[in-house]
C-alpha cells in the first residue's frame, strides 16, 4: 500500500512526539498497543493530536479498525481524499436469452 510521505510523517512525528522517541525509529506495521506500547487513552490521545492536525474528525465506531501505524495513515489518506475508494463493482447487464434452436 502506497502511502503519502508527508502524512505519513506528520502522523509518525504526533506518535514520536508522544512517545518521545525519533519518528524515523516508527514503522507502519508496528501496532499501536503490542509494539508501541499504547493503552486505551494514549490512543485516544493521539487520534486527538491527529484530528487536529488534519483538521478533521475521526468517529468513535472507525477506532476498532485502526490498530496499527499503516491502517491510521491510510485512513487518514483516505478521508482527506488522498486515495480513491474502490469504484463499486458494477453488476454484469443481464444478456438477452438467446433463442435456442429447435431440431428437426
Amino acid at each position: 500500500m502506497a502511502t503519502d510521505p508527508t502524512i505519513s510523517l506528520k502522523i509518525r512525528t504526533a506518535l514520536g512526539e508522544y512517545l518521545k522517541r525519533d519518528p524515523d525509529t516508527i514503522l507502519l506495521t508496528q501496532h499501536l498497543r503490542d509494539d508501541l506500547g499504547l493503552d486505551s487513552m494514549a490512543v485516544i490521545e493521539l487520534l486527538y493530536r491527529i484530528e487536529e492536525a488534519f483538521d478533521l474528525q475521526i468517529p468513535d465506531q472507525d477506532l476498532t479498525g485502526l490498530t496499527n501505524v499503516g491502517q491510521v495513515v491510510h485512513y487518514v489518506e483516505k478521508r482527506l481524499g488522498k486515495i480513491e475508494s474502490p469504484a463499486p463493482v458494477k453488476k454484469a447487464a443481464k444478456q438477452s436469452k438467446s433463442k435456442s434452436k429447435k431440431k428437426s
